[in-house]
């Protein structure tokens, strides 16, 4: 029996774990809006941020818990050398691509935050991409099986 060790690239390991903290930054975020952003600390908010928020139907909830917590799984089963992480990247860019969609085009947040409302739906559009393509390199380099 021949067996093949490739060595994986301390480069891949760190990138790896930045995108788990980026993901857990992700859960914290969706168990902020799901919790904080109801009821008195909604009410905290200026009016015009206060009925933001009240645009969003419970459906971009739902889509947000997908996008974050297949994220999350991604980059845990990334780290454990496993290859599903690539359909959960996938699975979590839908699920941004639609939310983000909503979030800029369905809704007043260009209103109320200017253009600045862009940076965060982009930036993370683009990091939802790379984490497809780092899996998709791992997967053909064999460094995850």
């Amino acid at each position: 029996m021949n067996t093949t060790i490739t060595k994986i690239p301390t480069w891949f390991w760190v990138i790896s774990v930045i995108l788990l903290l980026w993901n857990l930054m992700g859960v914290t975020s969706f168990v902020f809006h799901s919790i904080v952003m109801t009821g008195d600390g909604l009410n905290e908010l200026p009016k015009n941020e206060q009925a933001l928020y009240r645009e969003y139907p419970l459906w971009t909830h739902i889509v947000f818990a997908v996008a974050v917590f297949s994220g999350l799984l991604g980059s845990i089963l990334l780290l454990a050398k496993n290859k599903i992480a690539k359909p959960l990247f996938v699975i979590c860019l839908v699920c941004v691509v639609i939310q983000m969609f909503h979030n800029l085009f369905l809704t007043t947040s260009i209103e109320v935050y200017g253009n600045e409302a862009y940076v965060m739906p982009i930036l993370v559009v683009l990091i939802s991409i790379f984490s497809i393509w780092l899996a998709d390199k791992a997967i053909k380099r064999n460094w995850i099986h």
